[in-house]
């Protein structure tokens, strides 16, 4: 494992600290583990990029996209436990 200098503010550190208190941790254990939880959230971050340039690619490439209106009420039908037919992608080309 290697080490890593890091300054903080004053106010960072303590409140750091009484963050780490009211888990009951170290404050070097939470400083890790938020660290870890900003990497991940910069690795989702990347990816997430990363796929919606895929899928602007796909679109363009075969002019073809869902509407908003019908992606939101299937969403919504669902998550009430309704039934929906998922909607079809259609040719936003003219």
């Amino acid at each position: 494992m290697s080490t890593m200098p890091l300054k903080l503010p004053d106010e960072l550190k303590q409140r750091a600290v009484a963050a780490a208190q009211r888990q009951g941790m170290t404050p070097h254990a939470f400083m890790i583990q938020a660290i870890e939880h900003a990497a991940m959230a910069a690795e989702n971050r990347a990816s997430f990029v990363v796929e919606a340039e895929a899928a602007r690619m796909t679109l363009l490439k075969n002019g073809k996209g869902y509407d908003a209106d019908e992606v939101h009420a299937y969403i919504r039908n669902r998550v009430s436990g309704q039934q929906s037919a998922r909607p079809k992608a259609k040719s936003w080309r003219s």
